[in-house]
């Protein structure tokens, strides 16, 4: 398989996992696990094999109405892909060299403060108010990133869907991967959500040179804390692969839907439980719940990496129209993406070190 098709297939799964997430996101986190379950089944979209049907909820309207089967003419707006694309601008401007420095001067410069939430928006406010005006135009730094990543949401999912790229354009060289994603979930989040990051940045860039997603998902580990709560997280995925879901609701219970912990285990636990086929496992990894569309997100990029066909059912509806938030951007196309990626790839496998 080509890093062409690896890369293309990464987009296209990534996309189309956050965009089958999207409808129910929020019935989700307010209505839980049986909530989730519950619309789904009376709006006719179980099982989960493409997007969701369309039905008047109070929490399913705007852009995530329509993501529903038969609404959407192009991938919405989600901080989910605005992140992957400004990592990608990031590398382009800094290469492997990429600091924290880089990834605040990038939110500053380009991303509005209202596409960011929980740990982001609490650390993009501290930036600017702790931040001289010159610093974004690269002046040194007057603040340390202590002061700007301490929040109430620091162990929460936003890093850890800030972060793929890295491993996307370093096959082979999982701990730069993993380093790259410490730097940037540095800016916002402590603890086992930045050991989260560095696992999935990790385990992308073992995926295209592993026999196996087993193989792939236990080298991964090595590259984070033993003693992380993310790696017991990773644990709690590989002892539950082809068990119900209900499993990962019972061992996290009532924790925040928006979690690294609860989140990470259900990519784990879907990568390694539907290896045949894209549409049941980017399914069932909605239909576990908690934060929809970041996990479809996770898993439906780690299956294009995998070499998983993608339907087109899945990518046809939003035509290569991929919507961002990052000032001065707004719409792309996904085949420029694909392309500006794997000119990244051929970079940097002549540059990195091997990580």
């Amino acid at each position: 398989m080509t890093n062409e098709e690896r890369i293309k297939g990464a987009w296209q799964g990534r996309i189309s996992g956050c965009m089958l997430g999207k409808p129910v996101e929020m019935i989700s986190m307010r209505e839980g696990h049986k909530g989730l379950n519950d619309f789904l089944e009376k709006s006719g979209s179980l099982p989960l094999r493409d997007y969701v049907n369309y039905m008047d909820h109070d929490m399913l309207r705007g852009a995530n109405m329509r993501c529903c089967l038969g609404m959407m003419d192009k991938a919405e707006v989600d901080d989910d892909i605005t992140y992957l694309v400004l990592a990608l601008m990031m590398l382009e401007q800094s290469g492997i060299d990429i600091s924290t420095d880089d990834v605040a001067r990038s939110w500053i410069n380009l991303l509005p403060v209202g596409a960011t939430f929980t740990a982001e928006r609490d650390s993009y406010l501290k930036l600017i108010e702790k931040s001289h005006m010159a610093y974004q135009f690269g002046a040194p730094r007057s603040f340390d990133f202590e002061e700007i990543n301490d929040g109430e949401y620091n162990d929460w999912i936003g890093a850890q869907i800030r972060i793929d790229m890295y491993g996307w354009v370093l096959p082979g060289k999982p701990r730069l991967a993993a380093d790259l994603a410490r730097r940037d979930a540095n800016l916002s989040h402590r603890g086992c959500a930045v050991e989260a990051s560095a696992y999935i940045a990790g385990l992308c860039a073992l995926i295209p040179l592993s026999n196996t997603r087993e193989e792939a998902v236990m080298s991964a580990m090595e590259l984070i804390d033993r003693d992380s709560e993310a790696y017991k997280a990773v644990e709690i995925g590989i002892k539950n692969k082809n068990l119900p879901a209900s499993n990962l609701h019972d061992y996290y219970g009532d924790m925040s839907p928006v979690h690294s912990l609860n989140n990470l285990a259900v990519v784990v636990w879907a990568f390694l439980s539907f290896q045949e086929s894209f549409d049941e496992a980017i399914g069932e990894t909605i239909c576990c719940g908690w934060d929809t569309d970041c996990t479809g997100a996770t898993v439906g990029g780690l299956l294009g990496l995998d070499g998983v066909p993608i339907p087109s059912n899945w990518t046809d509806p939003w035509q290569g129209r991929v919507l961002t938030s990052i000032a001065g951007v707004g719409e792309l196309d996904l085949e420029q993406l694909i392309q500006r990626t794997c000119t990244l790839v051929d970079k940097f496998s002549s540059s990195a070190e091997l990580g």
